[in-house]
């Protein structure tokens, strides 16, 4: 895409070079917008400029048209304070993960908050940095924007455009319904995964090596940054700690009932809990940010050179789409597993074409 599709117009200055603000950076760079850079760390930001995610802003540049403000929560209320006194004619943003907290800090010094609208898009990686970076982080993923009465439409046009051209889908809260809302989809999820991995630190190395995909899927998220997370679930305490409290009511059931589930009503009790972790799994959106349901087939395949990309062409063949992809090795053996979601509708003749073509399935 171009400088002329883009929707964003002017110059846009992104303050902190590291994951999310070199993404940023990237993202806009290929449409053609020019993006000046600035970090704290000149090493940071010298090497986000080496990855294309813009270029170090100087003393003679112009003034933005937006300030993007991606550095970490504790500090993020200051940086934008700043950003709004340096660049009074500029919209100022920051994509903090967390909105109420910065938001009543700056009202209550008494800043003067128009051209500032907080946002959040609803992407990351495990590990950060601009090495971690990605152009197309933002692609599909929920964009969320917290505007109120007084923001102008023009500034809240701008945030949109950005969102827009990086791919994002917008989303509108209050930061009262955003902190909510990311304690539950994305802050408790970080805590539980977080405590489980930590059961594995006492356990044997025979008991680990039986590790399989749902042990896997339970813990991809531990390995984040455990000094950002103890200031994202700092300024997000209050909804956190309410999600813990009712999820240890249902651990405490749960444990209760299977302590002894040859007592009247416990059988039901475990299975009410786990019908509703079903019930709760079918409202997470799937693709396209759908709810739809897919069936997983899983594939044997040889770890040999080529056999995923061969895979794959013949599903192509078939013409089955492929919903969704996951790959898993089998310890001490040259053979992994491919479980591949499709339609239910196309499922029964993915199995009898693969078969055909030599693929085991299970």
């Amino acid at each position: 895409m171009n400088e002329l599709q883009a929707r964003t117009r002017g110059s846009v200055h992104v303050i902190g070079a590291g994951l999310l603000g070199a993404s940023v950076g990237l993202g806009l760079r290929e449409r053609g917008v020019d993006v000046t850079l600035e970090d704290l760390s000149p090493t940071t930001v010298a090497l986000a400029a080496d990855y294309g995610a813009g270029r170090v802003r100087t003393a003679d540049d112009p003034a933005p048209a937006l300030v993007v403000v991606a550095t970490p929560p504790d500090v993020t209320a200051d940086v934008v304070e700043r950003a709004l006194a340096e660049f009074p004619g500029s919209v100022v943003t920051d994509v903090a993960s967390v909105k109420l907290a910065p938001f009543l800090e700056l009202a209550s010094r008494g800043i003067d908050l128009t051209n500032y609208v907080g946002s959040h898009p609803m992407a990351g990686r495990e590990r950060g940095g601009a090495i971690m970076a990605r152009a197309d982080l933002f692609t599909a993923r929920p964009w969320v924007v917290c505007r109120d009465h007084e923001t102008p439409a023009e500034a809240l046009a701008l945030v949109e455009a950005v969102a827009l051209d990086l791919g994002a889908v917008l989303i509108e809260m209050t930061p009262e319904e955003h902190d909510r809302s990311v304690g539950l989809v994305s802050h408790l999820p970080q805590v539980v995964s977080s405590l489980l991995a930590a059961r594995l630190v006492p356990a044997t190395e025979q008991a680990i090596g039986l590790a399989g995909a749902g042990l896997r899927d339970t813990t991809r998220i531990a390995s984040s940054d455990p000094e950002l997370w103890v200031q994202i679930l700092g300024a997000n305490r209050e909804p956190v700690v309410e999600l813990l409290d009712a999820l240890a009511v249902d651990i405490a059931a749960f444990a209760e009932a299977l302590r002894d589930p040859t007592r009247s009503g416990a059988k039901r009790r475990i299975a009410d809990l786990l019908s509703a972790g079903n019930r709760g799994v079918e409202r997470i959106p799937g693709k396209h940010g759908s709810s739809e349901r897919f069936t997983t087939l899983t594939v044997l395949v040889d770890d040999r050179p080529g056999q995923i990309a061969r895979l794959l062409t013949e599903l192509g063949e078939l013409g089955i789409n492929m919903e969704d992809l996951r790959l898993e090795h089998s310890p001490g053996a040259q053979i992994g597993f491919a479980e591949i979601a499709v339609l239910p509708e196309v499922a029964e003749r993915a199995i009898e074409g693969l078969a055909e073509r030599g693929w085991r399935t299970l």
